[in-house]
């Protein structure tokens, strides 16, 4: 059952709200405190469990906030627009907004979106999304128009989905809505139609959404004071088209219609949505909790002194605008009873009002005129039946997903799967995913056009799994050369023999690239490689030096003459990436498998020359991108670290350097990674000369120390 706590003010500062009350409340880097923006000049921080504000800013009089301030997780500043296109940054110490960084840009602002492992988004009024980042690097950068003519941005969220950040914006055209989904792992952008259905008529006045493994639930409340459900793909089947979705209809008559302060809708979890408004049966505004899975009035709260028709909701705190003070009403949930439910909806409901029955008793009589023996008859029915069913033993979820899987399409079992994996984990958890995995590679085996791969991904993600418990798995996946789940596989299962890992990089290296486009793989372990290729004015640079490694560089004489035979581009094939983004990906995850060098050569011995070679390239490659800076690592999320690098070079050129060096197109590659081990010595050597003196420093430190004098020395290193 759902429980609304008492209220309480957090001050008792009249904040500035508007016709339309405030910009907005939104989290700080701290759980307890929220920043609160008025609309009009001010950002005040307050802390819940003290019901009182930390600190207050405000911009100079004339100017406007535009848009709520933000937090910046990742470096604990707060963001605030001004006028619609100036961008203020800054911290608890900073006392005068006026003096703060400041960013003037080039095109008015919607929304800045901030959530916890990500950078903040800023979406402009025109649909286009920049990082923060990137905007400050050049505040007067073009942004482009997305959204048609006399489209409005009306509602927007931001998501954080398999750790990639997914923004969802809607817009409002003369009685039309539109979905923009923007998938940043993949930079795609996907536009929808919401078709409101019979209803056609009616006004959207209130947005909220959550997000589970497959599908963005956008929920909304229209003028009819009913809720409706829209499931947007997180993955869409075609991007670039332009697709249509219909809602459905979740709740019905939840407010009333004629509500004068607006309506706020906002879910709180899987089952439960908070709505505030005034009911059917009241004319004070009320704020009530539904649960949407048995559709019933959980509890209600009535609010006198009016609000503004906003809501927002945080952790366990619900905020609005109660009269003119923020106030906040702290929220408990249960978990969801049938029984409890139809309690509260019983005590919920008018006295002297008949409730229709939602299922119809097919054994009484239907129509006018019901005798007496029959309605005895159909009681004794229905206690028989009663009876019947009582004594029937339950069926476990576990069971049913069991036997489903063995004759159901793929289409129902990836439902049942997911319903599943919904539920509440039960203390056989593992070992009914393993019989799921099994019973599911079984049919895969006994018919070959079955193969559920959404239902295989589904599992693995569960982290129940490992090598072990199903070596079917990668089998298969290897024999259908499905990439996307061998590099789930690889990242999920701590045990991949070695055999497999070097099946795996066989595929990854062998697969076509026009087939990798086809393929949705998991690019957080790719870098940007887009200022990888060296335009003209760097190929005109004589010496670039990277951390004492000069790929240019030639100090031995043997090579000297080959050297000087290398095409004008060679800088160029150095430093740009010879495999695309996808492959790299695939190749990421093999670098970061397990494995033993003893089992791992013989199987390294067994891969084609061509396909060492570009592994070798690519190695090479991320190598040199390490070198460009000082920490000697990859950017990006889950890169392959320089041991890792340097361990596969060895690996391979211990389990294939006849083969390479009889190879005429890998004799730069090899004279590339000789000067690499030669330049390595080098650095070692000089770093061996440092610490040797540092150590008569330390030395000389510690006897300076012991005299207890002060006295002035001069050392001579060299």
């Amino acid at each position: 059952m759902a429980a609304l706590e008492e209220e309480f003010t957090l001050s008792s500062i009249v904040l500035s709200a508007g016709p339309e009350g405030l910009l907005g409340v939104e989290q700080s880097d701290e759980t307890d405190q929220f920043l609160v923006t008025d609309s009009g000049r001010t950002v005040i921080l307050y802390k819940v469990s003290d019901h009182k504000p930390l600190g207050s800013w405000s911009v100079k009089q004339g100017q406007i906030i535009t848009c709520p301030a933000v937090c910046n997780f990742q470096t604990r500043e707060y963001i605030v627009v001004h006028d619609n296109k100036v961008l203020r940054i800054w911290n608890n110490e900073d006392v005068n907004l006026d003096k703060v960084f400041k960013a003037t840009l080039s095109a008015e602002v919607y929304r800045i979106l901030s959530v916890q492992g990500t950078e903040p988004l800023v979406l402009f009024k025109e649909g286009a999304v920049r990082g923060l980042e990137a905007l400050l690097a050049d505040p007067q950068q073009k942004i482009e128009t997305v959204i048609s003519d006399e489209e409005v941005i009306i509602w927007t969220k931001f998501f954080i989905v398999f750790r990639h950040p997914v923004l969802i914006f809607i817009t409002e055209k003369h009685g039309n809505y539109f979905a923009y989904v923007q998938m940043f792992n993949s930079r795609i952008l996907t536009k929808y139609t919401l078709l409101l259905g019979q209803d056609e008529n009616s006004v959207i006045e209130s947005f909220t959404a959550s997000v589970d493994r497959k599908f963005i639930s956008v929920m909304s409340l229209s003028s009819d004071g009913c809720i409706y459900e829209t499931l947007i793909p997180i993955r869409p089947t075609d991007p670039e088209k332009n697709q249509s979705l219909v809602r459905s209809l979740l709740l019905k008559a939840v407010v009333s219609g004629n509500t004068q302060n607006g309506v706020a809708l906002t879910a709180l979890d899987q089952d439960h949505v908070a709505v505030l408004g005034s009911p059917l049966a009241a004319s004070k505004e009320c704020l009530s909790v539904w649960n949407i899975k048995f559709q019933t009035l959980q509890t209600s709260k009535e609010l006198p002194q009016g609000t503004s028709g906003q809501l927002w909701y945080y952790g366990e705190n619900l905020f609005m605008l109660h009269g003119k003070s923020l106030t906040v009403i702290p929220y408990k949930c249960e978990v969801s009873s049938l029984a409890g439910a139809l309690g509260k909806l019983k005590h919920g409901q008018d006295p002297g009002t008949h409730v229709m029955p939602r299922f119809v008793n097919w054994e009484t009589p239907q129509g006018c005129g019901l005798g007496f023996q029959n309605s005895e008859q159909s009681r004794r029915i229905l206690r028989r039946r009663k009876i019947e069913v009582s004594l029937q033993p339950e069926v476990p979820p576990s069971k049913q997903l069991l036997s489903t899987i063995m004759e159901d399409s793929e289409k129902h079992i990836e439902v049942e799967v997911r319903k599943f994996l919904a539920l509440k984990r039960t203390p056989d958890f593992h070992t009914v995913i393993g019989d799921t995995v099994t019973g599911l590679l079984e049919r895969c085996k006994a018919e070959p056009s079955f193969y559920p791969r959404n239902c295989l991904m589904q599992l693995i993600q569960t982290h129940a799994l490992s090598y072990s418990l199903c070596p079917d798995l990668m089998e298969i996946a290897l024999i259908k050369k499905d990439v996307q789940l061998l590099q789930l596989c690889l990242q999920q299962f701590p045990d991949v023999p070695e055999s497999v890992t070097c099946a795996c990089l066989k595929i990854f290296l062998s697969i076509g690239d026009d087939s990798l486009q086809e393929t949705d793989v998991s690019m957080e372990s790719v870098f940007d490689c887009s200022n990888s290729v060296h335009d003209e004015k760097m190929e005109e640079q004589t010496e670039i030096l990277q951390n004492g490694f000069n790929p240019e560089e030639d100090k031995c004489n043997n090579c000297d003459q080959e050297l000087n035979k290398k095409p004008q581009d060679e800088t160029k094939e150095s430093t740009s990436c010879p495999v695309v983004p996808k492959r790299a990906a695939l190749l990421n995850a093999i670098l970061h498998s397990a494995y033993s060098e003893t089992f791992l050569l013989p199987h390294l011995k067994d891969i084609p020359a061509q396909h060492i070679t570009l592994f070798l390239k690519y190695l090479y490659f991320l190598y040199l991108k390490c070198s460009e800076n000082a920490t000697m690592t990859l950017p990006g999320i889950h890169s392959p670290t320089l041991n890792q690098i340097m361990d596969w070079i060895c690996l391979l050129l211990d389990a294939n350097v006849t083969v390479v060096v009889m190879m005429p197109e890998a004799k730069r590659l090899l004279i590339n990674l000789y000067k690499l081990v030669k330049s390595q010595i080098s650095v070692y050597s000089e770093l061996n000369k440092i610490e040797v003196s540092f150590r008569e420093l330390q030395k000389l430190n510690q006897e300076k120390n012991n005299r207890g004098l002060y006295s002035i020395e001069v050392l001579e290193l060299f």
